[in-house]
């Protein structure tokens, strides 16, 4: 979108203005977070359709950044929504309505796109950021934040060899407790690679009933090239992939200090549900993160998905600190 076609104030962000964004952000994240902006901003420039970054200038001054990605897919969400994961204003100017001016900007940009929903993160102890969201109009989403702290090891038992056939459901048994790192040695787990879309499209035209092949190419472009690190994974039985897992390492949302992987989508072949898949790609990942000291892994699931928080619960996934907001655009 060009300037004109924002409220008055308000723009595009542009390369020129990443030592600003970093300089207004500091005070609150108690770093530099360049590193962050850097990967944001490069995935922008790559995938102008994939994001909306904002800023706010007078008289020749930035005086708060907005950065929002567009999403559909994540665990079967049904339509595009966008992102709300940065936001901030410099400090002499948090009074002057920048924020809520930068959120009509956000708003008039997913108009035109068609995106007629913002959810976001935040921690619930972040008041004035939770206080700002309730006033922008956004509302509790009907969806759990789950991690799982990576200090805490998983339990050392044994799969059992006899099971009935309907042992592991959905992505995975959710009542079992004997889900440890030996299920990798089962299901042999490697690293996603690009080649490797067809076979993510096929299992989730199995499990969805639909082509979800764009979701598949986005998200496979964001866990490979901006992400910080290479964490997803795919499983193979019978020489072909029967399961994956799309994660990525955040450094930072806002001011998040610890480093911590975002679990976006884990799906198994329908036809291999009874076979540890699923949890065996959570075991190396866990085992994986752990290597690279990332202190958590969190994940986003609709509170009816029984199944999923079922088997994530399993893994050792509980209740986050962060609770998670939406707010409908039209």
């Amino acid at each position: 979108m060009s300037k004109s076609e924002f409220p008055k104030h308000v723009r595009p962000l542009t390369a020129a203005d990443l030592e600003r964004v970093i300089e207004i952000d500091t005070p609150y994240a108690l770093r530099s977070r360049r590193g962050f902006f850097e990967a944001r901003l490069k995935a922008a420039q790559a995938d102008p359709k994939g994001f909306i970054y904002i800023g706010y200038e007078r008289g020749g001054n930035l005086q708060g950044y907005l950065f929002a990605r567009l999403a559909d897919g994540e665990f079967g969400e049904a339509a595009p929504v966008a992102f709300l994961d940065a936001l901030a204003v410099d400090p002499n100017s948090t009074h002057a309505g920048v924020a809520r001016a930068m959120m009509g900007g956000l708003e008039t940009a997913l108009k035109r796109r068609g995106v007629a929903a913002i959810q976001s993160e935040v921690d619930w102890r972040n008041t004035s950021l939770v206080d700002f969201l309730a006033a922008a109009g956004f509302e509790l989403a009907p969806r759990h934040i789950v991690e799982r702290d990576l200090s805490t090891p998983l339990p050392s038992q044994p799969i059992a060899s006899e099971r009935p056939a309907s042992y592991e459901i959905d992505y995975s048994d959710p009542q079992s407790d004997d889900f440890d790192a030996l299920a990798r040695d089962i299901v042999p787990c490697r690293s996603l690679k690009a080649s490797d879309l067809p076979a993510l499209v096929r299992i989730g035209g199995e499990i969805f009933g639909r082509d979800r092949t764009s979701y598949y190419q986005r998200k496979m472009t964001e866990v490979l090239n901006e992400s910080g690190v290479r964490v997803s994974m795919v499983a193979e039985l019978d020489d072909h992939v029967v399961g994956f897992v799309m994660a990525r390492v955040d450094f930072g949302e806002f001011g998040r200090l610890e480093p911590g992987a975002v679990i976006d989508t884990i799906e198994v072949d329908p036809a291999y549900q009874q076979r540890h898949v699923g949890m065996a790609l959570i075991s190396q990942l866990q085992a994986n993160l752990v290597s690279l000291r990332v202190d958590v892994t969190r994940s986003a699931v609709y509170w009816n998905q029984f199944a999923l928080l079922a088997f994530l619960e399993a893994n050792g996934f509980t209740p986050s600190q962060r609770l998670s907001f939406r707010r409908r655009v039209f």
